[in-house]
């Protein structure tokens, strides 16, 4: 994932920073609790294909 894309994305719902997950390819708002899935290296940016994560996700990235 390109630093400095991870720079300028922010969460479309919160407007927040997000976290980069290399393990999973996803890139991970907090305050969303949201995770945006990174399919062949483009963030797919859309609510309605993240995944809800769980608050001790969430608590793990803080």
């Amino acid at each position: 994932m390109d630093k400095k894309l991870l720079e300028i994305l922010v969460c479309p719902v919160t407007k927040g920073p997000l976290h980069y997950d290399k393990e999973n390819q996803e890139l991970i708002s907090i305050s969303a609790r949201l995770a945006y899935p990174i399919r062949d290296d483009i963030p797919v940016m859309l609510e309605d294909e993240a995944r809800a994560i769980t608050e001790e996700e969430a608590e793990k990235l803080k």
